[in-house]
């Protein structure tokens, strides 16, 4: 094994080595930036004033509205002792004078969050930027750009951010930068994944065609293409990042093309998608081509990615105990620096650990793969550290974000992302700040890099999402609320997952009319009886099509009559739904949402035919829908434990739900007014039953 004891007692004795040497190495700035940093995790109130100054204040164009966030959020919060005299001096200044003048107080106050960030966030200005670049260059240090920007709105935002990647390579200080999918195209859509691909991939070709025509002389001496590193940061991207990624460079164009890719070693089916690239990898440089390059990071926003998980009722795809990412990290990493492998997927570790680099690089060396391995740290960051790897080992390729005054909105949801990303309680970089050997928090840095090991043993791989709509059993469903008496949101699907985008083909294929196919007439319902005779039937055209004119259904079209007798219906209660206990009509409305689930496929492919409603957003209506049928009796449930209310039905709900929320409107009518001990009659907009 790999991570034996000796690898990792010489990782200890050179991690000791860079650290004792970063702290001779350590510059009054850094003094200076360390002293903020620390200030900041004693006063938990200012990283909470910081994050919502950051986070909440730019999103306007509009200055005023600016300021006016800006003396809110300091009127919120107390003005820490994170903030230096100045500071204070400024940030009450602000306070009490700010509003007043706010096209001067708020190009100030940006100014001041520009200038402290510097060292972090390159500025983006032509002068600024490539003097910052020269200077790395003359340190024989690679410095790989990021261009700030979100993910992209429209085409026309897309083909600027093209532009933008072009002219920085062709910028001859430029050699190296990270791109991601989401900032070249406006329109990616996992459900039509190949489109997405092969659209993807003629924006990508572009930018790698510039890339081989813009050469540079490495240090070695060698003439190469400019670095492409496709970066991504949302899990959803990820199967999509990877394809274009791969057939990109199948192409012949690019078969001597040197490219690479990030993976995030938080994900537990990370170490899986490093096994594909490598077989890739392997055949490609087996028929002529020229390896790729795999950047290993440990993580990118999980936050959102709870957050996701959260809304959507999803497990989590990310590992939530900090172990386990570690654990997959020094995996991906021994995988990587192998002999067998290494020739093929140069490897570049990302982090600011100091026991997790000098890992990587003892297993190099031992290995004898140094050379396709590279180590990668956060422009700014750690500078002392990053001096002390190059002096004492090898050079560090530095992550560079960058961003023009007018991007600076990006950059800082950039911030607030890094800031708490990596101030978290177990991350290393928050006790790199004035860390010493052999010190407490030293000690403990080095205890949680053992544990890693002896976790790997244990920590799950592959992917941590299992939802398959294919597979799925609704029938014999207990987890209902009417079954455990809690409820649960029903979970939406998740398109990423191969399985479900299956699934939501089969449904286009089951609706889909053509000119040719034959609809049977829906009737009009009333006591249970189908009723179309002597009614006028309306045609229904597939609005997928509707240039084509596809009719995608009949149906008969209620009368007046239809509806007095439906009223009549209902309000002689005939069925005795009214004299059903509450448990009763609870299982019975179990059965309905169980029915929903089981039929979710069929809800959304006539919501697309019928009112061109896309599968998204029908989806999360089936969801809704279920959530009615399951929350509305479980509601009841909750307050029939008061002694002191009385329940007594109402007598007849009418349901008119708006046409372009066919499922859940009409649904969510139906189940509070039967769940709450009423009938009920439904006539939706756009459909034809008429219900009692």
């Amino acid at each position: 094994m790999q991570n034996n004891q000796e690898f990792i007692d010489l990782s200890i004795e050179l991690a000791k080595k860079w650290q004792n040497r970063a702290s001779k190495l350590i510059s009054s700035s850094d003094k200076a930036f360390h002293k903020k940093m620390n200030r900041m995790f004693l006063h938990p109130d200012g990283k909470a004033l910081l994050i919502e100054l950051m986070d909440q204040s730019f999103r306007s164009s509009l200055k005023g509205k600016v300021a006016n966030q800006i003396v809110f959020l300091l009127s919120k919060h107390s003005i820490s002792d994170f903030f230096t005299t100045l500071e204070k001096v400024l940030l009450l200044f602000f306070k009490y004078f700010g509003q007043l003048l706010p096209f001067f107080s708020v190009p100030l106050f940006v100014k001041q969050i520009r200038d402290d960030t510097k060292n972090v966030v390159i500025k983006g200005e032509e002068g600024v930027f490539n003097s910052h670049l020269i200077k790395r260059k003359k340190e024989n240090t690679i410095v790989n750009v990021n261009l700030i920007g979100e993910v992209v709105l429209g085409e026309i935002e897309a083909d600027e951010r093209i532009e933008k990647y072009l002219k920085a390579l062709q910028n001859p200080n430029i050699t190296y930068i990270s791109i991601k999918i989401s900032t070249i195209y406006s329109q990616i859509n996992v459900l039509d994944f190949e489109n997405t691909v092969e659209e993807l991939v003629k924006r990508l070709s572009v930018i790698y065609s510039c890339a081989k025509k813009y050469t540079y002389i490495t240090k070695n001496g060698v003439t190469s293409n400019k670095f492409i590193n496709l970066d991504m940061e949302e899990y959803k991207d990820l199967a999509i990042t990877v394809e274009v990624f791969k057939r990109t460079l199948q192409k012949d164009e690019f078969k001597d093309f040197y490219g690479g890719i990030v993976l995030q070693a938080y994900l537990p089916d990370s170490f899986v998608w490093m096994e594909d690239l490598n077989s890739f990898a392997k055949d490609r440089v087996k028929n002529g081509g020229h390896p790729i390059k795999i950047r290993i990071v440990k993580g990118a926003n999980m936050e959102m990615e709870a957050t996701e998980a959260s809304q959507k009722c999803w497990e989590m795809v990310t590992y939530t105990d900090k172990s386990d990412t570690d654990s997959n990290y020094k995996r991906m990493v021994q995988f990587a620096l192998t002999k067998e492998n290494a020739p093929f997927v140069h490897i570049g570790t990302a982090s600011h650990n100091l026991f997790e680099l000098a890992y990587a690089t003892i297993l190099s060396e031992k290995n004898n793969v140094r050379e396709y391995h590279s180590i990668e740290m956060l422009e700014g960051m750690s500078e002392s550290a990053r001096y002390a790897i190059c002096e004492l080992s090898k050079d560090v390729i530095t992550y560079a974000p960058t961003a023009s005054k007018d991007q600076f909105i990006n950059a800082v949801a950039y911030l607030v992302r890094r800031l708490d990303e990596n101030t978290g309680e177990d991350n290393f970089i928050r006790h790199s700040f004035g860390l010493q050997v052999d010190s407490k928090d030293w000690e403990q840095q080095k205890k949680l890099f053992l544990k890693s090991f002896e976790n790997e043993k244990s920590s799950f791989v592959g992917v941590k999402r299992s939802q398959n709509r294919l597979e799925e059993e609704w029938d014999n469903f207990q987890n209902s609320s009417y079954d455990t008496n809690t409820y649960k949101s029903e979970a939406d699907t998740d398109f990423v997952l191969e399985n479900n985008r299956i699934w939501a083909n089969n449904i286009i294929s089951k609706y889909k009319a053509n000119a040719n196919s034959k609809h049977n007439i829906v009737p009009v319902v009333v006591e249970n009886k189908e009723l179309v005779d002597n009614r006028n039937i309306k045609i229904v055209l597939d609005k997928s099509q509707l240039s084509q004119n596809i009719i995608s259904g009949k149906f008969a079209n209620a009368t007046s009559d239809d509806l007095e007798n439906a009223i009549k219906v209902a309000k002689d209660d005939t069925d005795g739904w009214r004299d059903l206990s509450h448990k009763q009509r609870h299982k019975t409305l179990k059965q309905v949402a169980n029915n929903v689930r089981k039929r979710r496929d069929n809800l959304i492919g006539i919501a697309g035919a019928e009112v061109g409603k896309v599968f998204t957003e029908s989806d999360v209506e089936v969801s809704e829908a279920v959530d009615f049928l399951e929350f509305y009796p479980y509601s009841v449930d909750y307050f029939e434990k008061y002694k002191n209310l009385e329940f007594k039905a109402k007598g007849v709900g009418v349901i008119v739900p708006p046409w372009n929320f066919p499922i859940a409107i009409a649904l969510g009518g139906i189940a509070a007014t039967l769940a709450s001990g009423n009938t009920a009659i439904i006539k939706p907009s756009s459909a034809s039953v008429l219900c009692a």
